[in-house]
């Protein structure tokens, strides 16, 4: 298949909801990926700030290759080695006691803000707010497209999901302005990665926590693209 076969192919049976570079990518080795004549490119978008360790690197194949000759997916219902495995390991990188697995990050981010708003309704407490960031983005479900702190994003899908506030990275005090006692959680990337590489201060996250502390909220930091190591350390809150 050649470029032009990949572009009608893809205005007959795609959605056109993105839109895509000129550009058939047939396989990619290490930082490199190579189009459809063998023209040989330096990735610099990692699959979206997610391929930390380049394409096909032997010991992530052969682990794919090694599960698909083991067992395929088995669903939440039962007990596997893998799931277990990393599970502990995710908790001994972050320092949490527990792991939910998701299968993506607006998963992920659904996922946690539903779980901060039970946390208090468990509690008996009716605490549901969400304060999120401008210039933020959480993902494409309805809970965390009005998580978003963009616009852009949000048109067309009104009525958004009620309860969300937003405030300025790096701003502390704009944070603390919509801090109150309906508050479950603040939302924030601690690199804001789709708008820009624009990370929060060692200053505004000790804030933050000073936050939770008095007010007795709860944190959640989406790091689906800073996370795993890709600021140094196993996790950019750290």
């Amino acid at each position: 298949m050649n470029f032009n076969d990949a572009r009608i192919l893809d205005q007959r049976f795609v959605f056109q909801t993105y839109k895509r570079l000129p550009l058939l990518l047939t396989r990619g080795r290490g930082v490199y990926v190579y189009d459809d004549s063998g023209k040989r490119y330096l990735d610099m978008l990692g699959g979206l700030a997610v391929n930390s360790l380049g394409h096909a690197h032997p010991r992530i194949v052969k682990a794919i290759a090694d599960q698909a000759h083991t067992l395929s997916h088995v669903s939440n219902l039962y007990y596997t080695e893998p799931m277990l495995h990393t599970a502990r390991s995710l908790c001994e990188f972050s320092g949490m006691g527990k792991a939910f697995f998701c299968n993506s990050g607006a998963e992920a981010n659904e996922g946690a803000i539903k779980l901060a708003r039970k946390y208090f309704s468990l509690k008996g407490e009716k605490r549901h707010e969400i304060v999120t960031m401008k210039m933020s983005f959480h993902g494409r479900t309805m809970a965390t497209l009005t998580a978003t702190g963009q616009p852009f994003y949000q048109q067309h899908y009104d009525p958004l999901v009620p309860g969300f506030k937003y405030a300025v990275l790096n701003d502390f005090e704009s944070v603390e302005k919509l801090v109150s006692a309906k508050t479950a959680a603040i939302m924030v990337e601690p690199v804001q990665g789709e708008s820009g590489i624009y990370p929060a201060t060692r200053q505004f996250m000790k804030g933050l926590a000073s936050l939770r502390r008095r007010h007795g909220l709860l944190l959640i930091f989406d790091e689906v693209q800073c996370g795993l190591g890709r600021t140094g350390k196993w996790f950019a809150f750290q």
